[in-house]
């Protein structure tokens, strides 16, 4: 909870995070009718730690970490084109493989999707083509309760920096599973590199889209009543 202060110019605002600043009434109605979408999340298990903090009304800023460096790029990509703030911090048996890690840095960011949206009135729910030199992605999403992965894309290359491509579906289907959306992404090209930067890319628009709400609409994005 917050207190709310009207900035009067005879007075200092209180300077701590548990108030809300206003310069006017629209503020503060606006502060009412769209509470911050932000979540801190952290999943445990033998085989990896991951911490995410997201916030869905950012300004595209991030810090990843995830010991793989190609996989952090990527990462970086969903925040920045997406307009979100996240932070992932991932720690995981390297050692072994990338596998655990991405996964589970894929089933945490979706988990925390999944909670940042518990109230969907007035969201968009839907989102986007996106070119990339000589590659074209097609990424559609739905976050409308339910869990589905469309993949088409093929990778010649067995990895990209460190990064195998054959997790570039698991990651998307792992995310789908945990934020319970609908995802559909089709890609072609030539240059590998491109075309998976592009596929997150076009993710990361296409969640933009989706995630947009308006605080004047009070209505679900569905005619079934719940999403």
């Amino acid at each position: 909870a917050k207190a709310i202060y009207i900035k009067n110019g005879n007075f200092a605002a209180p300077e701590t995070e548990n108030v809300f600043v206003a310069e006017n009434w629209r503020e503060i109605y606006e502060f009412l009718k769209s509470p911050p979408r932000k979540v801190f999340h952290k999943r445990k298990t033998k085989e990896t730690e991951i911490t995410v903090e997201l916030n869905l009304d950012g300004s595209g800023k991030s810090e990843i970490a995830t010991g793989i460096s190609f996989f952090d790029h990527m990462l970086e990509q969903i925040a920045r084109h997406g307009a979100i703030d996240l932070s992932i911090e991932a720690k995981g048996d390297l050692h072994i493989d990338e596998h655990h890690t991405i996964e589970d840095a894929a089933i945490t960011l979706g988990e925390a999707f999944n909670l940042a949206l518990h109230d969907k009135r007035g969201m968009e729910r839907y989102g986007f083509c996106l070119p990339m030199d000589d590659c074209l992605a097609q990424v559609a999403i739905d976050f409308g309760g339910r869990n589905w992965c469309v993949w088409e894309a093929e990778f010649k290359r067995e990895t990209v920096g460190k990064m195998p491509t054959e997790m570039f579906f698991h990651f998307f289907k792992s995310f789908t599973d945990k934020a319970q959306c609908n995802l559909n992404i089709k890609a072609e090209g030539t240059n590998e590199h491109h075309k998976i930067e592009a596929i997150f890319k076009a993710f990361a628009k296409a969640v933009k889209m989706a995630v947009k709400r308006n605080i004047d609409d009070t209505n679900l994005p569905s005619t079934k009543g719940s999403l």
